[in-house]
């Protein structure tokens, strides 16, 4: 059995700074809403008091924004074995899920922008229930992984 099988495994470093940009991006969207929203609220004489909330949300949340991803990325791990997929995540809950591979439905392999410029990708592995996430290995090892669960959860697509 290969030894790699037995320890736990992390996502790639980079995962932090791609979370953090993505939470920026998302916040930078809100914070244009809520300025829009004082300006048009200013201009018509509706409470302004909505969009300072809002705003200043934002501020606070901007902490989570940068925190968060870290605390992430050093408590999630997971490891592959020929009967379960185990996965290791929280932050203020932990959680330890056993997904046996004769629950495995599907695996899937998935990479937006910001992971292409990382050169990156997700591993989506699907059960009837709901679907666990390996957020970023370089794409390589996402590819190899990808395949190694199709195997041994004999849900491996031939075709590629």
């Amino acid at each position: 059995m290969d030894h790699r099988l037995d320890a736990m495994r992390k996502c790639h470093p980079d995962s932090v700074t791609i979370s953090r940009i993505t939470g920026f991006i998302t916040d930078g969207i809100i914070m244009l809403a809520a300025v829009a929203y004082l300006i048009i609220a200013a201009i018509f004489g509706w409470t302004l008091i909505p969009g300072w909330i809002t705003i200043g949300l934002l501020v606070l949340g901007a902490w989570f924004t940068w925190a968060v991803p870290s605390f992430t990325y050093n408590q999630f791990g997971f490891k592959v074995s020929e009967e379960e997929l185990e996965l290791r995540s929280g932050w203020i809950w932990l959680s330890d899920t056993l997904v046996p591979m004769t629950r495995v439905q599907h695996v899937e392999l998935e990479r937006g922008p910001l992971l292409r410029k990382y050169g990156l990708a997700k591993v989506k592995v699907v059960t009837a229930a709901t679907t666990h996430v390996i957020q970023a290995l370089k794409l390589e090892e996402a590819e190899e992984l990808k395949k190694q669960i199709g195997e041994l959860a004999r849900v491996v697509d031939h075709d590629e």
